[in-house]
């Protein structure tokens, strides 16, 4: 889950986003009303934390514009005011829950999953591809009964792609959902983790879940599950490649 962080006071966001990431959590952090709505322009997230008293554009026109342009994610609304007018006036701008400081950082994770429970699609607690079985709440999994020991973004990559089971996800998506606004997208990173992945998860198993799609990307899943990715894949090239021949015949 890739989530934007919008706080003015450097103390708080440092250590927000250090707990977030922790957590399992991609964060990335703006300081000011433009810089957050700049960042939600060209980047995807899964949900904004987002302080009212910030530089420029405070909060409540942060929430607005958002919504304004279409943007349907969770906003959670951090504030230092505990009037019941300012708890109003962010709802009623489009945020979706509102948290006073100072706060208990396991109230913040609580509510985090709550709304991204609530947002789309019901989020179940546990996810299940074949006999790999992810605790979100927990942040742990394990396979056939036996726990897999995960780094936190180990663990995240692993969620993202069991909550994409049985599909191709290419890197520029992976990228997108897991790391932050520091990812190299030259790097080797994602298939340093891939690979450490399919060591742990696939390592003492005769059935791998973890594929690897050569220049399209990754599927979790099992035999009949890659099969389905496979076959939409090739469905999608080829249309592709009709779409490209007509366009190549319109043009002679």
């Amino acid at each position: 889950m890739r989530l934007l962080l919008v706080e003015d006071d450097a103390r708080i966001a440092r250590f927000v986003a250090k707990g977030l990431r922790e957590q399992a959590y991609a964060v990335d952090v703006a300081a000011t009303g433009d810089d957050a709505l700049y960042q939600a322009a060209i980047n995807t997230y899964d949900l904004v934390i987002l302080d009212v008293m910030i530089p420029g554009r405070d909060g409540f026109e942060v929430c607005r514009e958002l919504r304004k342009s279409g943007q349907r994610l969770p906003i959670l609304m951090l504030t230092a005011r505990d009037a019941v007018e300012d708890r109003i006036t962010g709802l009623d701008h489009g945020a979706d829950d509102y948290l006073t400081k100072p706060f208990e950082f396991r109230e913040l994770l609580a509510r985090l999953r709550a709304l991204l429970r609530r947002s789309g699609e019901l989020r179940p607690a546990k996810l299940t591809v074949a006999d790999l079985v992810l605790d979100t709440g927990a942040q742990s999994a394990s396979r056939g009964g036996r726990a897999i020991v995960l780094t936190a973004k180990e663990y995240a990559l692993l969620e993202f792609l069991t909550r994409n089971a049985g599909r191709v996800v290419g890197r520029a998506e992976i990228a997108e959902h897991v790391w932050d606004e520091t990812f190299d997208p030259f790097s080797n990173l994602i298939e340093v983790y891939i690979n450490r992945l399919r060591r742990k998860i696939d390592g003492d198993s005769p059935k791998p879940l973890l594929h690897t799609r050569r220049g399209a990307g990754y599927v979790l899943g099992s035999g009949s599950e890659v099969e389905s990715a496979e076959t939409a894949e090739e469905a999608a090239s080829g249309r592709r490649g009709k779409a490209s021949s007509s366009i190549r015949k319109g043009h002679g």
